[in-house]
């Protein structure tokens, strides 16, 4: 269960729900067969609670993460505001679904994995294009969202291609006459951008990989681009819940 930039928004006056949906309690192992309405119910809850007034929230995510919040903005209508950060434009992994409709999960090929001098593994290159024919009924259709999107990129990230994504995410909202998004970008930032002073992470294990992996980014670049994204992040979510949401 991880809650840590759940708690420190909450430190500036969010109200905030730090939701596990695999591994955790009673919840599935893995994350290869995820239902949306499960995460409609936590938007549901949130915007019960008195201190918030809705009608809408915004949603987090990094990694996997990120392509979930995308969907949540795309499906739920109450989730007006999503932070993708080192996301994908695709389902990734598993399926998802919700109600009659089902993304399946963007595949991978192992064999595209690198390994460092020091025996990482990059993987970077091991998931498919979504925009390649056979992968595109994994694209989450983000045209169809209502809310807005922030799309948080590494340019270094060596978990996926997270660069990629972005500009094909930001291509379809542009060719369906779409300006509901932001692009932040920090050339030497790997994939996992934390929020401001948290320690850089260059490697570490995967759970679904099984071994150790690099996660990009160099020490000092990285750093900062956490200490700019943290205030700009909260920007956001600002500007698109404020006048609608008591903080």
């Amino acid at each position: 269960m991880i809650e840590h930039r759940a708690s420190l928004l909450a430190n500036h006056g969010f109200v905030t729900l730090g939701l596990a949906y695999f591994g955790f309690d009673d919840l599935p192992k893995d994350y290869l067969n995820l239902d949306l309405e499960y995460f409609e119910e936590a938007v549901n809850f949130l915007r019960r609670h008195p201190k918030v007034k809705g009608p809408g929230v915004g949603a987090i995510g990094i990694s996997k993460g990120g392509d979930l919040v995308l969907s949540m903005t795309t499906f739920l209508p109450h989730v007006v505001a999503a932070v993708s950060i080192g996301g994908c434009n695709a389902n990734t992994l598993g399926k998802l679904h919700y109600k009659d409709i089902t993304l399946p999960g963007l595949g991978i090929n192992l064999e595209r994995a690198k390994f460092s001098e020091s025996k990482l593994i990059d993987v970077s290159e091991v998931a498919n294009n979504p925009m390649e024919e056979e992968n595109k009924d994994c694209i989450i259709p983000i045209e169809k969202a209502e809310g807005h999107f922030l799309f948080v990129v590494g340019e270094d990230d060596k978990n996926w291609r997270t660069p990629l994504y972005a500009q094909q995410a930001i291509k379809k909202l542009k060719e369906n006459g779409k300006e509901n998004y932001e692009l932040i970008t920090y050339p030497e930032a790997g994939h996992l951008l934390e929020p401001s002073y948290f320690p850089f992470c260059y490697a570490s294990f995967h759970r679904l990989v099984g071994q150790p992996v690099v996660w990009g980014g160099k020490m000092k670049p990285h750093a900062l681009a956490q200490i700019d994204l943290w205030p700009r992040m909260q920007a956001f979510l600002r500007k698109h819940l404020e006048h609608q949401s008591k903080l």
